[in-house]
């Protein structure tokens, strides 16, 4: 658990920024909780930017007690105002520990530790259990590079008056990227597997675009599950059921208590809220069997992308996995003429049906020079066996180079 006290950390930092002849007062605040921002006040930051930045998806994670001081997360939002108009913010977190992030730093925490230094708690700039690329600096217009800068160096400036070890950017935008490479943090890149629809109008024309064998392995796993008798939905926005965000909760846990390294980061109270607030945002894939919902999966879908969030099943099929996440979402995003499907960290097997490695980058700001020294010659090693396995993944891709290849 994280010390109370750390919420008592909202000092405010004034300067006056000169344009033509008027002075426009700027000031730097620290919010214990989104809510303490108007909802529109907040989302117009976000704007057409990711779901998981609005403030919706912040308060459900927040109010559903998922990420509080108890469990190691302490917001401390902060937030840049001009003339008492918000203009700048970052979804900031105290961490006590490094779980939930999806940009696996334990073994810095470990290598800090055998040299003396304390790497907990630290300062986390993301949204709390989500590997999902988008802003993690909000601010609009014409001011956001200089707007980014100034928050970047507030939060360099916590660091060292309040004796964090680091902040952490996770899975931040390029022109973020930039701008705090020019500062000198430190860049770490990872990928994760996507999928992109060029304009497909039918599930056949998806399939035709794999190769011959891969083409037939998806046929073969569509066929298995229409023979046992199982039938798949998808549920959006009002079309969603109000019983089937229990049931959703109940297939979440069912993944978090088969897996081994499972960690459970929702509460029933979570799925409860984003029923009520989120509703308009998700998209729920369930396969039933008899009249009964053994399976789905939760998304959430803005603008022209789906992304995947969790999923879970209670009987255990042939091919069901692959069917609910990926087969009936592709075949959603095709009838919704959405153009991207990002599912989630992890699985090599996704790109055996036709997702394509994109990379991921997160900036660092370490303040003791031993450890970032060592983290910098890490991350120039990794960065390079990055590059190697994404190039080799894409020499293997499932999709087929041209239209006359041998076997098609």
């Amino acid at each position: 658990m994280l010390r109370p006290r750390l919420l008592d950390h909202r000092r405010l930092h004034r300067r006056r920024r000169r344009l033509g002849e008027v002075d426009h007062v700027r000031t730097l605040r620290v919010l214990s909780a989104v809510r303490d921002v108007p909802r529109a006040t907040w989302n117009a930051l976000v704007g057409d930017g990711s779901p998981f930045l609005e403030w919706e998806w912040l308060a459900t994670v927040e109010d559903s007690g998922s990420a509080t001081p108890a469990a190691g997360w302490l917001p401390q939002h902060l937030t840049l105002w001009e003339d008492g108009q918000l203009v700048g913010a970052c979804p900031l977190y105290v961490k006590g520990h490094s779980l939930g992030e999806f940009v696996f730093d334990q073994g810095w925490a470990a290598a800090a530790g055998r040299a003396g230094i304390a790497y907990y708690p630290k300062l986390l700039v993301g949204v709390p259990f989500t590997p999902v690329t988008g802003a993690r600096f909000l601010a609009v217009g014409a001011a956001r590079r200089e707007i980014i800068d100034a928050l970047a160096a507030a939060l360099e400036e916590r660091c060292r008056r309040d004796r964090f070890s680091s902040v952490h950017v996770n899975f931040c935008l390029p022109d973020e990227t930039a701008v705090l490479g020019v500062r000198g943090w430190l860049q770490r890149t990872g990928y994760q597997y996507h999928w992109s629809n060029p304009g497909f109008t039918t599930f056949d024309e998806y399939l035709a675009r794999l190769r011959s064998k891969r083409r037939n392995q998806a046929r073969r796993e569509r066929r298995t599950l229409a023979a046992d008798g199982v039938e798949i939905t998808v549920h959006a926005g009002s079309d969603i059921p109000p019983a089937l965000m229990p049931r959703m909760f109940e297939l979440y846990q069912s993944t978090v208590e088969r897996l081994p390294w499972g960690q459970q980061y929702l509460d029933h109270r979570f799925f409860e809220l984003a029923g009520e607030r989120l509703r308009h945002r998700l998209c729920l894939i369930v396969a039933r069997q008899g009249g009964e919902v053994i399976a789905g999966t939760f998304n959430v879908q803005k603008g022209d992308a789906l992304y995947g969030r969790y999923w879970g099943a209670v009987r255990a099929l042939r091919h069901l996995h692959f069917n609910v996440c990926y087969y009936a979402a592709i075949e959603h995003c095709i009838a919704a003429k959405l153009r991207r499907f990002e599912p989630g960290a992890g699985g090599e097997f996704k790109q055996l049906r036709g997702f394509e490695p994109r990379a991921t980058e997160s900036m660092h700001f370490i303040v003791d020079r031993r450890l970032a020294d060592a983290v910098r010659a890490f991350l120039g090693r990794e960065r390079q066996a990055i590059a190697a396995e994404m190039r080799w993944l894409e020499e293997q891709t499932a999709l087929r180079r041209d239209r006359t290849e041998p076997g098609d």
